[in-house]
């Protein structure tokens, strides 16, 4: 089953000032999300999170209106666990595709009929 696993930054806390840094990002609020189609049926999982930021040295800044998604993203695939969290995400995923449980009626209950439709008078 092929698997999309895309990043989404909901938001980045700042520190108006570190040193001589300014507008220092010190926390990104992420989304996780997997995506598949399995007999035309679309399935997808998703994890939230934060993600603490090293203060970073003067010669590896970036200030924050130069920052970009795919240097964030970078950060978060490079500080967190990208592995386990999308093996996770898959494994949402295929409980949801193939459910290792599902609820059965009671035998011993008769199943409720269904009412036919009744026909409208013309």
């Amino acid at each position: 089953m092929d698997i999309l696993y895309t990043w989404q930054v909901i938001q980045m806390n700042t520190k108006p000032q570190e040193g001589n840094l300014i507008d220092v990002v010190v926390n990104v609020s992420w989304v996780r999300q997997a995506n598949t189609v399995v007999n035309e049926v679309q399935y997808t999982s998703t994890s939230v999170g934060e993600f603490p930021c090293n203060t970073p040295s003067e010669t590896d800044f970036t200030a924050y209106p130069d920052l970009t998604f795919e240097q964030v993203c970078g950060w978060l695939d490079a500080g967190m666990n990208v592995e386990d969290l999308d093996a996770y995400l898959a494994s949402q995923i295929e409980n949801a595709v193939n459910p290792p449980v599902i609820i059965l009626p009671l035998p011993w209950i008769p199943p409720t009929p269904t009412p036919e439709p009744t026909p409208t008078p013309q």
